[in-house]
């Protein structure tokens, strides 16, 4: 059995939610979580925020981040024990962040420590 990362991508990270949507969404995204976790395939994941954030550039230029121009950004992971890519995928599909107008969840296997794949 393999690890995969889910990433969560938000199209517009400017848009602010209300407290009562935000828990709406933390308990949707917790009991899709636990439902992962009730098979074993859990393995850890969180939020990233964005306060206190920066971004080094080539040449060592730190700029606040995680924005800049872009409208898409990166909100948190979780990562996943599965069989095959197909069914780390099908984890992706029940992610509450889907939800949002544009956003995505990207899933890549983690490489192994080993250095076999």
């Amino acid at each position: 059995m393999d690890e995969y990362i889910l990433i969560f991508r938000h199209e517009d990270g400017n848009k602010v939610a209300s407290p009562e949507q935000i828990q709406v969404w933390m308990k949707q995204t917790m009991d899709w979580i636990g439902g992962i976790a009730a098979q074993n395939k859990f393995v850890q994941g969180t939020g990233l925020p964005f306060d206190e954030s920066r971004v080094v550039h080539y040449n060592n230029v730190v700029t606040n981040g995680p924005f800049g121009e872009i409208k898409e950004i990166i909100g948190g992971f979780i990562i996943v024990r599965a069989d095959n890519i197909d069914e780390a995928v099908n984890f992706a599909k029940g992610s509450p962040v889907l939800q949002g107008d544009g956003n995505t969840v990207e899933v890549r296997k983690i490489a192994r420590r080993d250095g076999k794949n």
